[in-house]
């Protein structure tokens, strides 16, 4: 740290104008990743994926389908929009209601627009449509539509988020420093991380899918932590300019607040690189954008804070609008000796607290975010809504059934195994019905159609039959069930027949075998991914304060603190308080929250843990070390939770309903391990385990150099 403490005191000139051109540079791309952003993320690679290429590929399934709905239009009307549409010479079919009865019920009805080309640019042929709908009562919706709008309602998402949070980010930097030029100088380091790191992901975008979720989690990561490295960095640099010139202030800073960044932002990319062992493209995409703002906010803090500074100098302290801080370390310290005198009271009664929250926990329902992640002042959800509770019954699913088979399936021996597969898909617990050759047609048995299919007058009246199941050696077979995509019983169920033994190849398909992927590959890894996490962390806490039962203990009240705060999302959520509409929550919320504040406590924890084995290394005294630890460092980390809490809280009022989760649950998160964990739990079981803190087997004692006591 000392060379590189050097270097950037020698090249701060430099720095600075690097990132100047940066900044310029990557906001040129910037400005073009919301256009790069798509779909949800919700991807894996699986059987659903493959056999969703082989029904585009083999039986002419569209790639993409928007729906415009009609309600309370004429025939006439209906008929010269869908016309308008044909015009335009978009989509590869229309399915009318006009022509289509199932396609409509009473004043309501929809039409469906088939697109078979993959590489159609939906967002330009959404822009096209839009303008011929353009009257009231006729709605475009559909998968590709809500993407679009929710990519739309993150922009406007993240702008709210802004205009709430930064503010109240500087008031709180006011209040801290006291000073404006102090105060701004951290938001200038978080604008110059998401401008540089928006850009950087833009790039990335160009090659790589990203989910439009990046557009929110990636900023709301990258501002609060770029500002809560800044308010450490400039906190630390204040003290020491009181001691030494401005160069070697900045040195030390670098040598002892930037080695707390560094290790804060280890442990944060712990908890990125723990959540990509789960593949799952949302996973891997916040993994990508979280790490990117991480180093950006990192390498933002350890050089363009420290060029600015030095060039700033004495004049980090200009236009004061508040009086100079007053020491807050008696108020704390006070605090922390009333903490002392009844440990055991106040570390039970914290983790009742904790654990009241937890018991909403039982009760949590995870789903997959679709529809319902879109705001309901969008028309295209409120559309597709009135389409789904119209026409489609809640309690149906498809499930898509390919077979393979060499020699085809049209001879009589594929048309006996065709039947068999027939008869064991129907005996599937949830399964009503099995679309086949046999449901279509009038014959009943294999011998009959194979006879039927020699003749070619009968095989010419049968062939589009044929085309819709059979495509050379590949049989696809729509299976409806009784339940719904995301049941239990229907994820059982096509979990059951991939893995069970077939005499043919088969693959499995449809939103049942989707949200079974899905679920699968997030409780098959999550075990993995927590692990990593908690392992990794234990061994860092172990080698940083040479103690076993410090980083047992920080990992335990982390997760009690992060499972109270699940269930108090559960409460918020799906119990529908606070004016808050019921949601279930988001499938990503658990993996995304925990992996997040499990890493940035971890920070809290260090910086106050490292002043209390300072204190108990000097004196030898665990009480004195902890309440002179408590007092030395409470003032700091309750202005970073605040900044943290802030910047993720502001997301509360937004409208995309797994961003507001997200953001309400790390606010909630920090607020737990700021005040009840760190204040309360913390330093009373600091006091009840006395030396034993500081305790490492197969080691030589700890040697302390103690200082004399009257009382010895």
């Amino acid at each position: 740290m000392k060379i590189l403490s050097n270097l950037i005191v020698r090249s701060h000139k430099w720095l600075l104008a690097f990132w100047v051109i940066a900044a310029i540079g990557m906001g040129y791309f910037a400005i073009q990743l919301p256009s790069l952003l798509e779909g949800d993320g919700f991807r894996t690679d699986g059987e659903y994926a493959e056999v969703e290429d082989i029904l585009q590929e083999d039986f002419q399934f569209p790639a993409s389908t928007l729906l415009v709905l009609f309600e309370d239009q004429s025939d006439q009307k209906i008929q010269e929009t869908l016309d308008d549409l044909k015009e335009l010479d978009l989509a590869s079919s229309i399915a009318s209601p006009l022509e289509n009865e199932e396609m409509r019920e009473e004043t309501i009805a929809y039409a469906s627009l088939q697109f078979e080309d993959e590489s159609t640019d939906m967002k330009e042929v959404i822009k096209e449509i839009r303008p011929t709908l353009a009257t009231e009562g006729i709605t475009l919706t559909g998968g590709p539509v809500i993407s679009e709008d929710i990519n739309k309602a993150s922009q406007t998402d993240l702008k709210n988020a802004e205009l709430i949070g930064l503010p109240v980010a500087l008031i709180i930097l006011l209040l801290a420093f006291g000073t404006v030029v102090a105060s701004l100088l951290p938001l200038i380091i978080g604008a110059v991380t998401i401008i540089t790191g928006f850009g950087v992901l833009a790039l990335i975008g160009e090659d790589t899918q990203l989910s439009i979720f990046i557009l929110n989690i990636a900023p709301m990561i990258g501002l609060a932590l770029s500002i809560d490295f800044a308010l450490l960095f400039i906190n630390r640099y204040r003290e020491e300019l009181l001691k030494q010139e401005k160069g070697d202030a900045i040195r030390t800073t670098i040598e002892t607040a930037g080695r707390s960044i560094l290790f804060s932002a280890v442990c944060v990319f712990i908890g990125l690189a723990a959540m990509s062992v789960i593949r799952v493209d949302i996973f891997m995409n916040i993994a990508i954008g979280g790490t990117v703002v991480i180093v950006l906010a990192v390498l933002g803090s350890l050089t363009l804070l420290p060029s600015l500074l030095y060039i700033i100098g004495s004049g980090i302290d200009k236009l004061r609008i508040l009086p100079a801080d007053k020491d807050t370390t008696p108020r704390w310290r006070e605090f922390a000796r009333g903490v002392m005198k009844h440990p055991a009271i106040i570390a039970i009664t914290a983790f009742i607290i904790l654990l009241i929250g937890v018991i909403p926990v039982t009760n949590m329902q995870l789903t997959i975010p679709t529809i319902n992640a879109l705001p309901e002042s969008y028309d295209s959800r409120a559309a597709f809504e009135t389409i789904d509770e119209t026409f489609m019954s809640e309690d149906e699913s498809t499930a898509y059934v390919i077979a393979e088979r060499k020699g085809g399936w049209l001879e009589q021996d594929g048309l006996e195994q065709m039947e068999e597969l027939q008869n064991r898909l129907e005996e599937g617990t949830v399964v009503d019905s099995v679309d086949t050759l046999f449901t279509t047609t009038d014959f009943d048995n294999p011998e009959q159609l194979a006879a039927s299919l020699e003749q070619t007058e009968v095989r010419q009246q049968l062939q589009p039959a044929i085309d819709q199941f059979t495509s050379d050696d590949r049989l696809m077979m729509p299976v409806h069930l009784t339940a719904r995509a995301n049941s239990t019983e229907a994820q059982d169920l096509v979990r059951e027949w991939s893995n069970a033994d077939w005499d043919v190849s088969m693959k499995i398909g449809g939103q049942p075998k989707f949200n079974q992927e899905i679920y699968d590959e997030i409780y098959d890894k999550i075990g993995i991914t927590l692990a990593i996490i908690i392992v990794s962390t234990f061994i860092i806490l172990m080698i940083a304060f040479r103690s076993i039962i410090i980083p047992l203990k920080a990992i335990l009240m982390n997760i009690i603190g992060l499972t109270s705060t699940f269930g108090i999302l559960v409460w918020l959520f799906q119990g529908g308080h606070f004016g808050l509409n019921e949601a279930d929550i988001a499938l990503i919320l658990p993996v995304i929250v925990f992996s997040l504040v499990f890493g940035l406590s971890m920070d809290y924890e260090v910086f106050l843990i490292s002043r209390m084995h300072e204190f108990y290394l000097e004196t030898g005294d665990n009480t004195k070390s902890t309440i002179e630890g408590l007092a030395n460092t409470s003032k700091i980390i309750t202005s970073a939770a605040l900044i943290m809490i802030v910047i993720t809280g502001a997301f509360a009022f937004t409208g995309v309903v797994p961003v507001k989760q997200i953001g309400i649950g790390i606010a909630i998160a920090i607020f737990l391990d700021a005040t009840i964990i760190r204040l309360l739990l913390v330093p009373s079981l600091m006091k009840l385990l006395g030396d034993w803190n500081w305790w490492l087997p197969f080691s030589k004692k700890n040697r302390v150099k103690k200082q004399s006591h009257s009382s010895h």
